[in-house]
């Protein structure tokens, strides 16, 4: 198994459990917040997804797929192209409202997809080169893939915890 083929399942599992997460939720439903200051389940997805596709755009040099393939458009939100949703306020959560599971899931297939097809060129040999000098130490090419996937899986797995609490 090569590096690529490690990352590859790794995102493979996200994907497979966003659709579990919103598989046959209404709007409302993915809407729903368990507290008043929580995260919603379209607003995780949707977080998770932007900031995949905003981290490995900038790493692959390609536009953005929300940019790029309209979806900044499908979803009508009033946010910044740019947002990817870190550090929004309670506010900024509410007015994250999905119309459909299946636009989520769009969005997030699409990413996906841009994903594997960068991820199947990648070598070993390029996992140490410096992405991010902002940070100290500066973050490696490994490292932010790594990152991305952790936070991607964490917030999956915040989002299938929410559906698992809502009301039926």
């Amino acid at each position: 198994m090569t590096v690529a083929d490690l990352l590859i399942d790794g995102f493979g599992r996200v994907r497979e459990s966003v659709h579990g997460a919103v598989r046959g939720l209404d709007a409302d439903q993915l809407a729903e917040r368990v507290a008043p200051d929580a995260n919603s389940i379209g607003w995780l997805v949707w977080h998770l997804t932007r900031v995949q596709d905003d981290h490995l755009a900038e790493l692959e040099e390609l536009e953005q797929v929300w940019t790029a393939q309209g979806f900044h458009e499908r979803f009508a939100l009033p946010l910044d192209p740019a947002d990817t949703g870190f550090g929004h306020s309670s506010d900024q959560v509410a007015s994250v409202r999905v119309s459909s599971a299946r636009l989520l899931t769009d969005y997030h297939d699409a990413v996906h997809a841009q994903t594997v097809a960068w991820l199947a060129g990648l070598k070993e040999s390029q996992l140490d080169r410096i992405v991010d000098e902002a940070w100290d130490p500066p973050v490696s090419l490994g490292v932010r893939l790594v990152s991305v996937l952790d936070d991607d899986l964490e917030h999956v797995g915040q989002a299938a915890f929410v559906r698992g609490i809502l009301p039926r």
